[in-house]
């Protein structure tokens, strides 16, 4: 690791150690406290909705109201709101005190934190996002929240995942699965890092059935840079990939996929 703080907070030192050899040489210790593995070599945008999370006006305005407003134009209005996302993934997750998480894409951490808490003192919980607006936000709630024990925060690409394998006991991706240039890879990548048994949350967008819905869809998916996937895809991916227990909940133009890789 590059040069940096003698003392780290006391989740990413443990962090540290789930790294690859290489990460762990050229990773640098930001200013917003979070670990930079990237630096200028961040992966090109997928488009205009991957270009706002990395602005610096989303992020002041993420948690409280841009992601609970879209997710009820996206999920309907009769679609789970930000409470039941977060329920719907410790449910998927099954967390328990003690438990590794890996979050990925994990914006300003509102995630992250409630796994955290989740997970208790002996658990770690590690976000992973290529915003350094969003981690910076990210690790001083997390810092006001006195969860820096337990919560650490790493920028990186999804797609290359730069964790050993076999490192957690579950990882979550909610809301940026459809963001990636290479979203198939990044899912070959979460299960890489998974240790047999593990459990993975996904939400991400699907797409509608009706042939209106289906017009609207793509005219979104190209002035966006947003993917729809078909009902099956994610589903059939994580089975393809030794998943077990595959669960699926649709709601409007979002699904929620869970599983549990195979032991």
């Amino acid at each position: 690791m590059a040069a940096g703080p003698a003392h780290l907070p006391a989740a990413l030192d443990r962090a540290l150690a789930l790294l690859s050899p290489e990460a762990r040489r050229h990773g640098r210790l930001a200013a917003g406290g979070y670990l930079d593995l990237i630096g200028d070599r961040a992966p090109e945008s997928t488009g205009a909705a991957q270009d706002l999370m990395v602005g610096r006006f989303v992020p002041t305005v993420y948690e409280r109201w841009w992601r609970p407003a879209l997710g009820r134009v996206a999920k309907g209005v009769f679609g789970p709101g930000m409470a039941d996302e977060h329920r719907i993934a410790r449910l998927l997750l099954g967390l328990s005190p003690g438990d590794g998480v890996l979050d990925v894409a994990c914006g300003t951490g509102n995630f992250t934190r409630d796994f955290a808490r989740s997970v208790g003192a002996d658990g770690l919980v590690v976000g992973i996002d290529v915003s350094e607006t969003m981690l910076t936000r990210a690790v001083a709630d997390t810092r006001a929240g006195q969860l820096s024990d337990r919560a650490a925060y790493v920028r990186g690409d999804a797609a290359e995942l730069p964790f050993l394998d076999s490192s957690f006991d579950a990882v979550c991706c909610f809301a940026a699965l459809h963001l990636f240039a290479q979203p198939m890879r990044a899912l070959d990548r979460m299960t890489a890092v998974l240790t047999p048994g593990g459990r993975i949350a996904i939400f991400t967008s699907v797409r509608g059935r009706s042939a209106p819905l289906r017009a609207a869809e793509a005219v979104m998916q190209t002035r966006s840079g947003m993917r729809m996937f078909e009902q099956g895809d994610v589903v059939e991916a994580l089975r393809d990939r030794g998943f077990d227990d595959v669960r699926q909940r649709l709601a409007g133009f979002t699904q929620f996929v869970g599983g549990r890789l195979r032991s």
